[in-house]
């Protein structure tokens, strides 16, 4: 369970803060996926996220606190949030009673729960559904409501379509597109093709492959060719994570003018859980921003 204004320092991608009393459920979990919650009075999420837990140590100056520590590139937003209750019936068995009633206190209110293989899947399968490649790839496919129902998706088992990437892909990008309201967050355009999809892209701020992550909060929505500069340091975000940096030796001002909005200021998520993370940022600027250009033909002549 996850509160945004808890006094506990998660880091839902990488790190989850929690006291002693959970420290032997949690040690369980180590090498097993867990689901992330936040109750109703926190906000509107319910079940919204998996990840799987590396490992668990002592949180540093803090007696009593530990840490578990999430294994990288395993944190993924569901693209929807799935309730505690689906018509009438708890997503989680061990919360109902013997009467067939939802349980009240007690355990509902503990922040870690052992959660059956069944359970499990149950959330998973509403929050990352099967289909959801097929679902993004018959989007905005010019057909027949009729031909795209009779595509019937391949079944794969929860675990091999988390750990799939182009699966993982395509959930972040759905949800990083739609955080952003398919804008893009450096030049505030949302443009669409003629079948109506979006042409804004979600871009990792730190690549998978170089410990970044899945979490919404780790990608921007940018349009094609800011996301190439993106990517070759030519654009990054300053310390405010608002101000937009440009690579001023590299990138002609005329261009930077036709491509970023006029004020400078980076277009953020209306959400304030789903703004880009400082430290992704940062890492962004120390590592890609103003270095070395691989030797990839200029956009611009």
């Amino acid at each position: 369970m996850h509160k945004p204004d808890s006094v506990y320092e998660d880091e839902l991608d990488t790190v989850y803060d929690f006291p002693r009393r959970y420290l032997k459920a949690v040690t369980e979990a180590v090498g097993d996926w867990v689901v992330y919650f936040e109750p109703v009075k926190a906000g509107t999420l319910g079940y919204f996220a998996v990840a799987k837990i590396a490992e668990v140590v002592p949180k540093p100056g803090a007696e009593g606190r530990f840490l578990a520590l999430v294994e990288p590139g395993t944190f993924l937003n569901f693209d929807q949030p799935v309730p505690r209750q689906v018509d009438g019936r708890m997503m989680e068995t061990s919360l109902v009673g013997e009467d067939g009633r939802p349980l009240r206190g007690g355990l509902t209110q503990s922040a870690v729960r052992r959660l059956p293989d069944a359970d499990f899947a149950r959330i998973v399968n509403r929050g990352l559904p099967q289909d959801l490649e097929a679902r993004e790839a018959r989007r905005y496919a010019i057909e027949s409501r009729e031909l795209a129902e009779d595509i019937a998706p391949f079944e794969r088992p929860v675990l091999e379509r988390l750990t799939r990437r182009p699966f993982r892909e395509v959930a972040f990008r759905r949800r990083v597109r739609e955080a952003y309201d398919y804008c893009c967050a450096l030049s505030g355009l949302q443009l669409r093709n003629g079948g109506g999809r979006p042409e804004v892209q979600a871009a990792h701020i730190r690549p998978v492959e170089r410990q970044g992550s899945d979490s919404v909060r780790k990608g921007l929505a940018l349009s094609s060719t800011l996301h190439w500069m993106f990517d070759r340091g030519l654009i990054s975000v300053a310390e405010d994570c608002r101000t937009i940096l440009l690579s001023e030796n590299k990138v002609p001002r005329d261009v930077a003018d036709r491509l970023i909005v006029p004020d400078r200021k980076l277009r953020l998520p209306s959400d304030r859980r789903d703004w880009p993370h400082p430290a992704n940022l940062r890492w962004h600027r120390e590592n890609v921003f103003g270095q070395h250009l691989p030797d990839d033909p200029p956009l611009w002549g």
